[in-house]
C-alpha cells in the first residue's frame, strides 16, 4: 500500500465516526466543556471549521485562505455547521486522493512543513478532536483499530515538536496496557479518563 493511498484509506475510516458524531452534538451542548481546556466545544467546532481550509490548501499545494482575523475572532458555529463541517472534512479527506499530497513539503500557516506532517495534523484533527467532542457531550467514541495504531506512531513521533508549538500539553502517562488510542492521547496531552465536570 503506498504512502498516499494509506494515508486516504485512513482518513476515509477515520471520517465516518466524526461525521456521525456531528449529528448527535446538540445546540445545548456547545457550552460543554471539553478536554482541551482552553476550548469549549463551540469554541473547538470553530477551531476545526476555522483550520480545516488551511490544511485543504496545504494538502493541495495552494495559497492559504485569506482570513480577516484569527480563529478567536472568528465565529463559524452558525447557520447549518454540521452541514460545513461535514462537507468540509469530505473536502480534507478527498485532498489526500491525490498522488503527491504526502509528498515532499508545503506550506502551512506561513511555515513549510513536511507534508507528511500536515496529514498526520488532519488525522488528529478527525480523531483526537472527534474524541474531545465525544468526552465533552458523554457520547461513545470509535476508532478503527489501524487507525488508532497509525495515529499512536504519528503523535508519538511529532510530539516533541508538537509541543515546541504548543499544540500538545505534557505527555499524560497512561498504563502499559493501554489501547493505541489511548497511547495516542496520552503523548498528546490528553487523560484518557478524562470526564466533564459538568
Amino acid at each position: 500500500m503506498t504512502r498516499m493511498s494509506e494515508m486516504h484509506t485512513l482518513l476515509s475510516t477515520a471520517a465516518e465516526p466524526f461525521e456521525r458524531l456531528l449529528d448527535s452534538i446538540g445546540s445545548d451542548q456547545l457550552i460543554l466543556p471539553t478536554p482541551c481546556a482552553e476550548y469549549d466545544v463551540r469554541a473547538l467546532l470553530n477551531h476545526l471549521l476555522y483550520w480545516g481550509p488551511w490544511l485543504a490548501a496545504a494538502a493541495r499545494r495552494r495559497p492559504a485562505p485569506e482570513v480577516t482575523g484569527g480563529e478567536r475572532d472568528t465565529d463559524l458555529v452558525t447557520g447549518d455547521w454540521r452541514a460545513a463541517l461535514r462537507a468540509q472534512t469530505r473536502d480534507l479527506t478527498g485532498a489526500y486522493a491525490a498522488p503527491d499530497a504526502v509528498a515532499g513539503s508545503t506550506r502551512f500557516g506561513g511555515t513549510e512543513l513536511p507534508a507528511a506532517m500536515v496529514a498526520a495534523m488532519v488525522l488528529g484533527e478527525f480523531v483526537l478532536h472527534g474524541w474531545d467532542l465525544a468526552a465533552a457531550t458523554g457520547r461513545p467514541w470509535h476508532c478503527a483499530p489501524e487507525v488508532a495504531e497509525r495515529l499512536f506512531e504519528l503523535t508519538a513521533a511529532g510530539a516533541e515538536q508538537a509541543r515546541e508549538m504548543k499544540v500538545y500539553g505534557p505527555e499524560v502517562p497512561v498504563p502499559p496496557t493501554a489501547s493505541f488510542l489511548e497511547r495516542a492521547l496520552g503523548v498528546s496531552g490528553r487523560d484518557p479518563a478524562w470526564a466533564s465536570p459538568r
